[in-house]
């Protein structure tokens, strides 16, 4: 057992400085690269694994059998398979949701299907979104899923790894959020519905890849993260039909070194509220809403692969107050997750992958 001290500072008109003390438990350890859970009611977790196995993990540490009726992934370097969700009357439908890269002879793209969770398999399976085009490499799928207030699922994506300006162009899915309904239709008050040239399903576009998001408590917004060249990692609060400028604004330069022009707002795009430069390599998200840690509520919590650390900002409506970095120098964590027993839960990135759980000391 890891003791960890913390501490951070509340707004200005609240100045104190609180201690935070939390103990870091191990609940299960040998998973293969896992990427994303899911708090099943029973208190069960559903946990997906980068290699395309899906696992349900207990409390106490039990991690079960592959689950059967995964469809088939192409594993390759950020591929395979992703993000897990829950649909919002899964205690009567018993209806799950997956994303995952999904092949086509040498090419991919990211995919998202559904099916019931029944006695250890899936049934019914059924895919429910196609990222398109297809296309060549094994990077920048995103891909998180999440649903609304209103019911619909937003599908994170990424840009595939191009740098040509089609995460831009409306008339594909690259670079985009999409908004869709649990069935895989099109909402009739999304932005671009009406638009013959533009994919009716996207919410905002101009991303590079996001694989964290999460849905502000009190507002019932939609934010993200999406990850930066070198540098540039931002967090947005995505608006219906709005750009955010990648690849032709960016707080991070190419990889060969040449810079990208950091104006977003001049060039008609949407600034960030946040960013990080260098980059942190942010993975997952979620707000805290739980009784175990008073001082921490309505924060937002992050993990970081390439910071090895998890990242807790103070935020006030759609302000990002001030940072804090926990758990540092430690491991990569690919996902942060509330419990219903208002414990945080983490994913570590590796292929002895872990799942831990901070409470109160």
């Amino acid at each position: 057992m890891l003791l960890i001290y913390s501490s951070f500072i509340l707004p200005a008109a609240q100045a104190q400085r609180i201690q935070t003390e939390f103990d870091v438990r191990l609940v299960a350890e040998g998973l293969q690269f896992p990427w994303g859970m899911a708090f099943m009611p029973d208190g069960n977790i559903l946990i997906t694994e980068k290699i395309g196995q899906l696992r349900i993990v207990t409390p106490n540490g039990r991690i079960s059998d592959p689950i059967k009726g995964v469809p088939a992934v192409l594993v390759q370097q950020q591929g395979g398979l992703l993000d897990v969700a829950l649909d919002p009357g899964f205690s009567k439908n018993r209806l799950i949701y997956l994303s995952y890269s999904e092949p086509e002879g040498s090419k991919a793209s990211t995919a998202v299907a559904r099916a019931e969770l029944n006695n250890g398999s899936l049934e019914k399976l059924r895919v429910i979104f196609r990222q398109w085009p297809k296309t060549e490499g094994g990077v920048h799928f995103g891909s998180r899923l999440i649903f609304s207030p209103d019911g619909n699922l937003f599908i994170t994506l990424g840009d595939r790894g191009d740098q040509m300006e089609e995460a831009q162009r409306l008339g594909n899915h690259i670079g985009k959020i999409i908004r869709i309904r649990p069935d895989g239709t099109v909402p009739s008050d999304n932005p671009f519905v009406n638009d013959p040239k533009a994919k009716p399903e996207i919410w905002s576009y101009g991303h590079r890849s996001v694989q964290g998001a999460a849905i502000h408590p009190k507002t019932g917004e939609l934010w993200i993260h999406e990850h930066g060249p070198k540098g540039g990692d931002e967090i947005n609060i995505p608006q219906p039909g709005k750009n955010y400028g990648w690849p032709m604004a960016s707080y991070g330069n190419h990889y060969n070194g040449v810079p990208i022009k950091n104006e977003h707002a001049s060039q008609g795009f949407e600034e960030p509220i946040h960013y990080w430069t260098p980059s942190i390599a942010p993975s997952g998200m979620v707000f805290y809403t739980g009784k175990q840690f008073p001082g921490w509520r309505d924060s937002l919590f992050i993990g970081a692969l390439a910071g090895r650390h998890l990242v807790r900002l103070s935020t006030d409506n759609k302000q990002v107050l001030n940072e804090e970095r926990l758990l540092t120098n430690t491991l990569r964590f690919r996902d942060v997750e509330q419990g219903p027993d208002d414990a945080l839960y983490l994913l570590t990135d590796e292929e002895n992958g872990k799942l831990l759980k901070l409470t109160p000391k």
